[in-house]
């Protein structure tokens, strides 16, 4: 008998998740990345859309490839925009069942010395500061549809101190101090609270982060790719479509029961 072929994570994507189909769900930066992988995902699975993002062109895009849905221009670090943001999707969707917060930036890289007051201030305000926002707005609406689920997107960078990239580490650590109050604070409520931890993910923003911090530390970008992968038990970066399945599970009545949970998906990083 011939082996049972592997399942790939794009197969993963496809498979039909009970409890997501006709769910109303939120998805910050979502025109592009990791967050387009995750609406495209549970557009698939029938769920309906509203995305915001602060590229416009994207977003008219992202919202033509998800069936014409709800995209807003909305910088999440800006309560009068996504208070504006919320409003249209309480009126669009009628209400919510789930916030996806993957709004972030990599922020600034460099020794501590050498990074700005106003670097430091957005990349805190936009990775940590943003999903607050975003989650004090959608869970009124959450809890009158009866509970869902926020997900929160930290990163590997949460679990490990990340030299040069202090002002992002920081932020992500923050994600799993709220994403954990929240799953106590919601849970009464029947809202479910995760973190997802993705790990070093291929595209643009990882080959920038690379090159970034080649030259902070005075090496050449091959060597510095090199050593993220000998730091990654599985030796490969994930996808973004990895974090979209994730993200689509914990959504889904298959997650019914996960709350409070820091979800690594990233090939085991030992260290950054």
């Amino acid at each position: 008998m011939g082996k049972t072929p592997k399942s790939t994570s794009s197969d993963q994507s496809k498979m039909q998740l009970p409890g997501l189909a006709g769910k109303r769900i939120v998805v910050t930066a979502g025109a592009s990345g990791i967050g387009f992988a995750i609406a495209h995902s549970l557009f698939e699975q029938g769920a309906r859309l509203a995305i915001c993002d602060v590229d416009a062109d994207a977003l008219q895009q992202a919202s033509a490839a998800l069936g014409g849905c709800l995209a807003i221009l909305t910088d999440v670090s800006d309560d009068v925009a996504v208070a504006h943001f919320f409003d249209k999707v309480r009126t669009e969707l009628g209400g919510l069942d789930a916030l996806v917060n993957n709004a972030g930036i990599a922020g600034p890289t460099g020794g501590i010395e050498d990074l700005s007051p106003f670097d430091w201030r957005r990349c805190i305000d936009i990775c940590l500061t943003g999903q607050f926002l975003c989650a004090r707005q959608a869970v009124p609406m959450i809890k009158a549809a009866g509970g869902g689920a926020l997900i929160n997107m930290a990163s590997a960078a949460a679990k490990h101190g990340y030299a040069y990239r202090t002002p992002y580490s920081a932020a992500k650590f923050g994600v799993i101090g709220l994403t954990q109050s929240l799953a106590k604070e919601l849970g009464p409520d029947n809202i479910r609270v995760n973190a997802i931890l993705p790990g070093i993910v291929e595209g643009a923003r990882m080959d920038g982060v690379i090159r970034d911090r080649a030259e902070a530390t005075g090496v050449t970008v091959d060597a510095m790719r090199a050593d993220y992968l000998k730091n990654i038990s599985l030796r490969r970066m994930v996808t973004a479509q990895d974090v979209a399945a994730t993200a689509a599970f914990l959504i889904s009545d298959a997650g019914a029961n996960l709350s409070g949970q820091s979800m690594a998906v990233d090939g085991n990083v030992e260290t950054l």
